[in-house]
């Protein structure tokens, strides 16, 4: 494990909220909605905004399913990140841009909880990075393990309850809401 990362900088990672990804999640509107709260709050502390999107051969870049959703209010001077791997630091740009933006401490947002979420916010704990998961601002969809169904719902309050109680040395994790996340 790398060291604790003392940067004194924070930003908001929108995790693959893309078209094809959201299109068989659980509760896409609310998340979408409080996600849009949550980049507004962002944007009124001025705190970076960072995008990233999943492309793979059934969602290749620049293809309608590959568009984020239409709703979140990307703006020109976001950052945005590709890749390829559910965790959005490997093979990508995303360790070089927190580096320039001097940033330590992540709020991470996004889809697919058990995936890509869980992955990348892992990494990022993993990475020396403190960390806040927005409870309410991240999603997946119903699935089955070894003939099991798992709703979307049970995933998300597993992936919180994970989050709530992650520790390494030297840093902060949680969980909280868009609205109770503290953004400095």
């Amino acid at each position: 494990m790398n060291q604790h990362l003392e940067r004194p900088g924070t930003a908001l990672l929108i995790i693959d909220l893309q078209k094809d990804v959201l299109a068989q999640c659980v509760d896409t509107t609310g998340v979408l909605a409080r996600t849009a709260v949550l980049i507004g709050r962002a944007r009124a502390s001025q705190l970076p905004v960072i995008f990233v999107q999943h492309e793979e051969p059934d969602m290749p870049r620049h293809s309608s399913g590959w568009e984020l959703d239409p709703s979140l209010p990307v703006q020109p001077g976001d950052a945005l990140v590709f890749k390829s791997y559910r965790d959005s630091f490997e093979d990508t740009t995303l360790a070089a841009e927190l580096a320039r933006l001097d940033v330590g401490r992540l709020i991470v947002a996004g889809a697919q909880s058990d995936y890509c979420v869980r992955t990348t916010a892992h990494r990022a704990a993993i990475e020396g990075y403190d960390l806040v998961l927005v409870s309410d601002c991240h999603t997946t969809e119903d699935t089955e393990f070894g003939g099991v169904p798992v709703t979307g719902e049970q995933i998300v309050a597993h992936t919180n309850q994970y989050f709530s109680g992650l520790d390494y040395p030297g840093g902060s994790y949680g969980i909280a809401t868009h609205l109770a996340v503290a953004l400095a």
